[in-house]
């Protein structure tokens, strides 16, 4: 099943992101070959990072809340939010 993940920074916590990407990219990289698409949101100046988008396949909802709770970026208290949502690829 497919999954699009969207997260959202709390304010003010770049500092928070950029401390533990790294980590968060040595985490996400196993899953590359489930992903569709994953990277960051931009704020409006195109530039920096306010959140996270990620398009992956799984078996199912408890998968991708288990992948999510295990991410560097949650465990440091990073995102404001975190949405779990099914997703259909329909284009191209």
């Amino acid at each position: 099943m497919l999954f699009a993940i969207t997260c959202l920074d709390k304010p003010g916590h770049l500092e928070v992101r950029l401390a533990n990407r790294a980590a968060h990219l040595d985490y996400a990289r196993p899953n590359a070959d489930k992903m569709l698409a994953g990277g960051p949101l931009l704020a409006d100046d195109g530039v920096t990072m306010v959140g996270s988008l990620i398009l992956i396949e799984l078996p199912d909802r408890a998968a991708a809340e288990a992948m999510m709770a295990d991410d560097p970026y949650v465990r440091a208290g990073l995102f404001q939010s975190v949405e779990i949502r099914p997703y259909k690829k329909v284009l191209p």
